[in-house]
């Protein structure tokens, strides 16, 4: 890999003018060495805005596109970090400790480890690092070693430390704050610890603050810029469908949107609601929102903890929202949340699923106190008076609540559009609490 600087110099100086059919004479008149080290060169074959930027910074944040190429990005600035000459080059000293964190251990060795655009696929075969899933960690030949954490986790980072860390897609980590909070904190090993962070935008407000920091530096980009390597019926298709959405120009041309017309509630009217401490509540409740299946691609378990104190004022405490959940494990999860926060009453959505509902929460606690739910409206129907209880501020989000909130700010009730779990389990503990009895003395002071 030695040959690669004096490659790419070359290059420049032989080929950058030349036609296609002139470039390929060109490559068909190097040595099989000199191939091989073209093969594996980013800094030959990456466009400009794919490389990593100059100066001293602390986050490299790369906001774009599906398809931009942000995988390659992440997974080449790794291999930098690792084979060039650079101070976390293992030999003087233990070796370096770098970070991958993905979503969910499934995203990072599909995608980051061993996907089309991976490490793994990226590397050459002399440095190619051996990947040990049993111990969630890749090792290279000169002892570098990179651990894998799933941001679902965010408790896993919290004891490591790393010189260096890849951060991919992390404006859909459900607990994103806290693991983006734990992994900077790790980030002090060497002289230079330094992070990329690859995603697709999304209106989260961690996000837009750290893009806001000094120390980051974001590059944009669009699917388009990367069509040269696209199936042409795919950019065909995602034009047809998206172009002049606002979810084209999120998903597609990496832009960040933040306010969606039609949706009940914006980031200030939910920023003004927030608050740190929680006063005196006399009533406490956590809605559920049963999916009406399990697995990978079922629809998530919202979970909502919310009280009231003597004024009126409605706080949400807590969201506890999983996916993926077998019926007793989220029921479980239920029940601690019923516990923990000495909860009067577990609300339950019995639309999906009806007395199945009740019978695995009694499973996993017997004795808690239960009421069924049933809509007899839709959702916009139901969250509008909420809504407005927000408008009036008369709900107070403690703390941040980024995947809930999310859905609070794109949630139209359009035809197609996914079903907002938290938000309705938010709904349903909010409705209880300040609405749910019309002789309620806290409703007269609505």
């Amino acid at each position: 890999m030695s040959a690669a600087p004096s490659m790419k110099s070359r290059v420049e100086r032989n080929v950058g003018h030349l036609s296609s059919q002139a470039v390929a004479r060109w490559v068909a008149g190097l040595s099989h060495e000199e191939a091989q080290a073209l093969i594996y060169d980013w800094s030959f074959w990456a466009r400009p805005n794919q490389l990593a930027p100059q100066g001293d910074w602390f986050c490299w944040l790369v906001l774009a596109g599906r398809g931009f190429g942000k995988t390659r990005m992440g997974a080449e600035w790794v291999r930098l970090l690792v084979e060039g000459p650079t101070p976390l080059t293992a030999g003087s000293g233990a070796p370096a400790r770098l970070a991958l964190v993905g979503d969910s251990f499934a995203d990072i060795r599909d995608v980051m480890v061993d996907g089309e655009s991976g490490i793994l696929a990226c590397s050459p075969p002399s440095h190619r690092p051996v990947f040990e899933p049993s111990r969630r960690r890749l090792v290279w030949p000169n002892g570098t070693v990179a651990y894998l954490y799933s941001a679902n986790d965010p408790d896993q980072l919290r004891g490591p430390q790393h010189h260096a860390a890849w951060a991919d897609e992390i404006a859909k980590w459900h607990e994103g704050e806290r693991a983006w909070s734990n992994l900077v904190l790790g980030l002090r090993l060497g002289g230079n610890p330094r992070v990329v962070a690859t995603t697709t935008p999304r209106p989260v407000g961690w996000l837009k603050r750290l893009m806001a920091e000094p120390s980051t530096v974001t590059v944009s980009g669009s699917t388009l810029d990367n069509k040269a390597h696209l199936a042409p019926q795919f950019l065909k298709e995602v034009e047809r469908l998206y172009s002049g959405t606002r979810l084209g120009a999120q998903e597609l041309d990496g832009r960040l949107i933040d306010e969606i017309a039609g949706a009940l509630w914006t980031r200030d009217l939910i920023e003004a609601s927030r608050i740190q401490k929680t006063p005196d509540l006399h009533r406490i409740v956590v809605a559920v929102d049963p999916p009406a299946s399990h697995g990978e691609n079922a629809d998530a378990c919202g979970i909502v903890v919310a009280g009231i104190d003597d004024t009126g004022i409605v706080y949400l405490l807590d969201d506890a929202s999983c996916q993926g959940l077998r019926p007793y494990q989220w029921a479980a999860r239920v029940a601690e949340r019923y516990a923990a926060f000495d909860a009067d009453r577990v609300l339950g959505e019995a639309n999906n699923g009806g007395d199945m509902v009740e019978a695995v929460l009694r499973q996993a606690a017997p004795d808690l106190s239960y009421r069924a739910v049933r809509a007899s409206r839709g959702k916009i129907a139901r969250a509008e008076p909420v809504a407005a209880l927000y408008e009036r501020g008369l709900v107070r989000h403690v703390g941040r609540f980024d995947a809930l909130e999310d859905e609070m700010c794109s949630y139209t009730g359009s035809t197609g559009q996914h079903s907002p779990d938290r938000l309705d389990a938010m709904v349903w503990a909010v409705t209880e609490l300040a609405l749910g009895r019309p002789s309620s003395p806290h409703l007269r002071r609505l």
